[in-house]
């Protein structure tokens, strides 16, 4: 009869559902055995998992630091077995250079046991038919014919390759000259970028410094002009304050407050004013007495400001001056090296100069020589 379809209330809807929702978690809570039972520690549980991340970015870490040191120790390894591949290879050179300059085949004492030869040299050629042991049809010499000639191309040959290895010797001495004052030179640069690089961070340091000292300064400034404003407005607002409040409340008397201005305190009104008062006195000692500390104080700051100046400045010289004497000490030793090493080549030089003229070039060749290597060449 009073049937109604009205809709439901949105607030109570929400209320109810809310409820719902609680008594399904407490059920869940209840009805959960481990939960009941055991419990869990959610905030240990969390400071596990932080501890555990934590020691996971620091294990993280520590391989990469690890990875990183291991790259530098391999790239050190290679330079080394570059170094000693280098130094084998030199030694293996000079090694093979000695036995082919003192130990050949010819020079041994057992040479003539397994000399090719050996029977060719037993019977050498003569240069006439007077030899008893050779007949008359043996044919030993001719006439025209020089025996020598063998020897000769030898000796031409073996001058030949001497010279050859004395011009290389002299070209790889050369390049090896060259490398070493390259990398003198490329020492001398990088010491030198690195001390202009040094210099400019110190340079850096310094403007950053001042520059916040600067910015220091221009704050306590700015503050302090902000302070005095400040107090200059609360002034004048006191003073309007106290005029007014006189205006309203004062008396025409010639009492002292009354003879004061009201906008400008150090100033008097001459109808009212009749002397100063010992209290005005004191103060006016009192705010004398601040002054002269204000002005000490400031010039004080000024002072250790200066000096401060002064001892940057000092330090920029001090660091020049290290900079040219490092430069200068890095020009002495680079002169000093090469120094030492032209006169280590101008004594190889004169040895090398001294071996070919005392033991290559003795045996100076005769006319009957150059007379004998015309005819063969006719």
């Amino acid at each position: 009869m009073f049937k109604l379809d009205l809709p439901p209330d949105p607030k109570e809807v929400a209320a109810i559902e809310a409820r719902r929702n609680r008594e399904k978690e407490r059920q869940s809570r209840i009805f959960n055995a481990r939960t009941r039972v055991i419990g869990v520690d959610v905030e240990a549980l969390n400071s596990q998992v932080e501890e555990r991340r934590l020691r996971e970015a620091a294990e993280r870490s520590k391989e990469a630091a690890y990875g990183t040191n291991q790259v530098q120790y391999d790239l050190v390894a290679q330079m080394l077995e570059k170094e000693e591949a280098e130094r084998t290879r030199r030694l293996a050179k000079k090694v093979q250079d000695f036995r082919e300059q003192k130990q050949q085949l010819r020079n041994r004492c057992e040479f003539d046991l397994s000399d090719p030869d050996r029977f060719w040299n037993e019977f050498p050629a003569c240069h006439n038919d007077s030899v008893p042991y050779y007949g008359l049809t043996s044919l030993q010499y001719l006439p025209g014919e020089d025996l020598d000639r063998a020897a000769c191309l030898r000796m031409q040959q073996e001058q030949f390759r001497s010279s050859l290895e004395r011009q290389l010797r002299e070209q790889q001495l050369a390049r090896i000259e060259e490398q070493r004052i390259e990398m003198l030179n490329d020492q001398l640069r990088l010491a030198m970028d690195t001390r202009a690089a040094q210099v400019a961070k110190l340079e850096e340091s310094c403007r950053i410094a001042m520059m916040s000292a600067m910015a220091n300064a221009n704050k306590a400034q700015a503050a302090e002009l902000a302070e005095r404003q400040r107090r200059e407005h609360k002034r004048k607002q006191d003073a309007n304050f106290t005029e007014i409040q006189n205006q309203i409340t004062g008396d025409l008397t010639k009492k002292h407050p009354i003879a004061q201005h009201s906008v400008t305190p150090q100033r008097v009104q001459s109808h009212c004013w009749k002397g100063i008062t010992p209290e005005q006195r004191a103060a006016m000692k009192k705010a004398q007495e601040m002054q002269r500390l204000e002005k000490e104080a400031q010039r004080k700051a000024e002072r250790a400001q200066n000096a401060e100046w002064e001892g940057q400045a000092v330090c920029l010289a001090q660091a020049a001056m290290e900079l040219e004497e490092q430069e200068r000490q890095l020009g002495a030793e680079f002169r000093r090296g090469l120094g030492s090493f032209n006169q280590q080549l101008a004594k190889e030089q004169s040895a090398q100069h001294n071996y070919l003229n005392s033991i290559i070039y003795t045996n100076e060749p005769t006319a009957q020589y150059y007379l004998q290597f015309n005819t063969s060449s006719r």
